[in-house]
């Protein structure tokens, strides 16, 4: 039952999105308002995060 688990785990990992990619798209999206920015900004993901704490 343990290794069936897992595995549903790795497969969500896999096709799910990153903290990160979803972070910087709200972000993005709260601050521009935008839907191409937000995702451009959700495939740079920590980068436009971190780019943004030090920005603002």
């Amino acid at each position: 039952m343990e290794e069936k688990n897992q595995t549903i785990i790795k497969k969500t990992v896999k096709k799910g999105i990153t903290f990160g990619t979803c972070l910087a798209m709200v972000i993005s999206y709260t601050t521009w308002h935008s839907v191409f920015w937000a995702i451009i900004h959700g495939l740079l993901s920590w980068i436009y995060v971190i780019y943004f704490i030090l920005r603002y």
